[in-house]
């Protein structure tokens, strides 16, 4: 990404002087979380809304300018709502489910990705970035107003860390000069190039692509089609691919592929991108660059995503290309697995080794994001002759023949990840149970008569019961678990049989508190519940 001086476009949480700054020994924190993106806000508001003492530090003071990140999809607006801040992004974004593919000018491929009924969300808004961090800092300051201890410090910056047995010691430099904290646990949240990542020496392995790409944000007012457009060899474009998209307050997303070998300097004059601009929407339309900005980008990961006391989320931990909204859905997901851990350990008393659940299964989900990101990126950018001549078959096959249309990959737009060996999952023991309801993976919505069933599923443990007697209360531990019975009165339309019975006239469902299942039954078995919790909370079994 060609660098940019940073403007701040929110300033948020401005800098102010604190008692830590003039104690004689460094005050310890439960956590502490280097980076006020989304990211670490986002884990901030979990943390907070679960009593969890926590601490933002930033190196600004504010939401910088320009787009970023714009997709989000449905996961991210679950896990916000579930955070209470889904309701301005949806209302702010731009919502859309459908998606197009051209060649030329002709489109040749279509697709939904929300074909069924019945979910709050929408597949994706497009939203910029400094949209959805203000957001999250909005409900944030709800939360601090009611009680939550969450403490966002702006320009305060980490130059230094050091971790010792059971804490982690930070050199802070602020507009006051300099001093020092300590944290019981520390999440670095601070981008692709980590600075907390460096301090520690640990590696970013994983693979340049050598493409360039352009992003041009601009603000007009036309008549085009809230979707997803993409281009293979457009006439404005020979040779390369484009992308459109549209965010609110009538500014647009346009990407340009570029090539590799290419004069950045002489591709970033403003005349230069309007040219491109005007030659892709048309001459006769105004428009005003409101962001710029040229990329390479790589799809990275760190082996390891705790050392210690230490955990490493978002770009810190993991990167990807854009193409496919992979980047910042994915380290919601991040904040979605880790914060329930830690209050569990934290307030709970569970066990250190759940933790290293959170390295099992991100990993997992940002190996699964980095196939699919090289996959479309190797398709933009064939590496050889073979690679090219794949890609223009498919596109030659797709407009006519439907076999053809899965291969086409303009960029397999984000899923939530399926944690299918995760140790925290217990046996499936619902015969025949929907696949889509596996333990390990993510709830599907489903509407109810007087709602939709996410809004039901807090930032608890949840014993389900569907179409069964009610299960009572269970707590486990110092685990509280909430019960939801549901009846064939609240399946108004059949969507809660379809995606959690099956054939099954009843069923009994864990879901742990990221609404990720952890189990399953046929029928209510209060042993086995009281079992498959503990699983749940044990971390590794290995």
């Amino acid at each position: 990404m060609v660098a940019v001086r940073y403007k701040t476009a929110f300033k948020l949480y401005p800098y102010e002087k604190v008692a830590d700054q003039d104690v004689p020994a460094p005050k310890r924190h439960p956590v502490v979380i280097v980076g006020g993106g989304p990211i670490g806000m986002g884990l901030a508001l979990d943390l907070g809304k679960s009593g969890v003492p926590c601490l933002v530090l930033d190196d600004h003071d504010g939401v910088g300018t320009g787009s970023r990140a714009i997709c989000f999809a449905k996961r991210t607006l679950e896990i916000c709502d579930r955070l209470g801040c889904g309701d301005p992004m949806v209302d702010k974004g731009v919502v859309w489910n459908v998606g197009r593919v051209y060649r030329d000018e002709r489109e040749v491929y279509n697709f939904n990705l929300l074909p069924e009924e019945g979910h709050k969300r929408p597949a994706f808004i497009n939203l910029q970035q400094p949209y959805f961090e203000q957001f999250l800092v909005e409900e944030i300051r709800r939360q601090q107003a009611a009680g939550a201890p969450i403490e966002i410090r702006g320009k305060n910056c980490v130059t230094a860390m050091d971790q010792k047995a059971d804490h982690v010691v930070l050199d802070i430099d602020t507009p006051d000069g300099p001093y020092r904290l300590e944290a019981d646990y520390l999440v670095a949240c601070d981008g692709a190039n980590s600075p907390t990542r460096a301090m520690m020496g640990l590696d970013f392995d994983g693979r340049v692509f050598e493409d360039n790409f352009l992003i041009a944000d601009i603000k007009m007012t036309a008549d085009f089609p809230t979707e997803r457009r993409f281009w293979f060899d457009p006439p404005f474009n020979r040779g390369e691919t484009a992308l459109l998209h549209k965010q609110p307050d009538d500014v647009w997303r346009l990407d340009f592929q570029l090539g590799w070998d290419i004069d950045r300097e002489a591709e970033l004059k403003p005349e230069r991108i309007s040219d491109r601009v005007a030659a892709m929407i048309g001459a006769d339309i105004d428009f005003e660059l409101v962001w710029t900005s040229i990329y390479t980008f790589r799809c990275c990961t760190m082996d390891d995503y705790r050392h210690g006391r230490v955990f490493f989320a978002g770009d810190a931990a993991h990167q990807v290309s854009p193409f496919g909204a992979r980047g910042a859905n994915g380290g919601m997901q991040d904040v979605d697995n880790l914060g329930w851990k830690l209050a569990a350990v934290i307030n709970d008393g569970a066990d250190d080794a759940l933790l290293d659940s959170y390295h099992d299964e991100r990993k997992l989900g940002a190996m699964e994001n980095i196939k699919n990101s090289s996959r479309t990126a190797d398709f933009l950018t064939p590496r050889n002759p073979a690679h090219r001549l794949f890609r223009d078959a498919v596109l030659d096959l797709v407009e006519h023949h439907a076999f053809a249309r899965p291969l086409v990959n303009s960029g397999r737009l984000s899923q939530p990840c399926t944690y299918d060996a995760s140790a925290l999952n217990s046996p499936d023991a619902l015969p025949d149970g929907p696949k889509q309801t596996r333990p390990g993976s993510p709830c599907p919505d489903a509407p109810l008569a007087d709602g939709h069933l996410l809004d039901k599923l807090g930032g608890r443990f949840t014993v389900l019961a569907i179409g069964a007697d009610d299960p009572g209360n269970f707590t486990i531990a110092n685990t509280e678990i909430d019960v939801l019975t549901l009846s064939a009165s609240d399946d108004t339309t059949g969507a809660v049989a379809t995606r959690y019975l099956g054939q099954n006239p009843s069923a009994i469902y864990l879901i742990r508190p990221d609404q990720h299942i952890a189990a399953r039954w046929a029928k209510c078995d209060a042993d086995a519940i009281n079992q498959a919790v503990a699983r749940a909370l044990a971390g590794k079994t290995k």
